[in-house]
């Protein structure tokens, strides 16, 4: 059962690194929703094969490695990437700048999980994981290029920056095992976080007149990074 386990773990893995190779030729052909939507099935396989890992009760050193070669892959070059070819022409040089120095911070936030004591890292992470900056920065794209064919603003490159410098912070992020934590000892977290999800989505909607499903995934990523440290104080 542990083997079969480990093999299911490392299936959803490579799942995920077909997903962001995927997207970096999406990226490479000017696809970019198509790409964009590869990195978010990416965030939902890397979740998948974490939450299979854990109900290992032997874990295995080789997926512990091959999820973080993939994370590189999927959540770092990918997005990057997909940002660079996106914004390239309203930006240039700042677009190569920015973009290396997302993808330098994912490759620098992974090495420090690796190397970070597992026991310290039960309910929450130091950094933001590279799984929600990768998904923040593929959802704006999908909104933006649904909502508008304008150039790409600088409000991207701006998010690309903040998201850079989160990674590599030690600003703790909550992770799935603490919010079903949180959720088992009291049903009110349940109730605020659903409140503030629906809160944010009516008020785009009463803005815009325009409900989008890539709204709701760019909105629980941003409720993510801005509520997760909160919440960690309640584990």
């Amino acid at each position: 059962m542990n083997k079969l386990m480990n093999y299911l773990a490392n299936f959803l893995t490579s799942l995920s690194l077909i997903s962001g190779f995927a997207s970096i030729i999406f990226s490479l052909e000017n696809h970019f929703t198509f790409a964009s939507w590869a990195i978010i099935v990416s965030v939902v396989l890397d979740g998948l094969d974490g939450q299979v890992a854990k109900r290992n009760p032997v874990p295995s050193e080789f997926g512990k490695e091959l999820d973080s070669l993939v994370d590189v892959v999927s959540f770092g070059i990918a997005p990057s990437i997909l940002g660079y070819i996106f914004v390239y022409r309203s930006f240039y040089i700042w677009a190569s700048v920015v973009l290396f120095v997302y993808l330098f911070c994912s490759v620098l936030r992974l090495a420090k999980y690796n190397i970070t004591p597992k026991e310290t890292l039960v309910n929450y992470f130091y950094g933001l994981p590279t799984t929600a900056s990768g998904g923040i920065l593929a959802s704006f794209i999908l909104i933006y290029r649904r909502y508008t064919q304008l150039p790409p603003p600088i409000i991207f490159l701006l998010l690309v920056i903040v998201t850079a410098f989160l990674m590599v912070s030690k600003i703790r992020y909550i992770n799935l095992d603490g919010i079903k934590l949180i959720f088992k000892k009291s049903i009110f977290p349940t109730l605020i976080t659903i409140f503030i999800v629906f809160s944010v989505l009516f008020a785009f909607y009463f803005i815009t007149a325009v409900f989008l499903p890539e709204l709701i995934i760019f909105s629980l990523f941003i409720i993510y990074l801005i509520f997760s440290p909160f919440m960690v104080k309640l584990v």
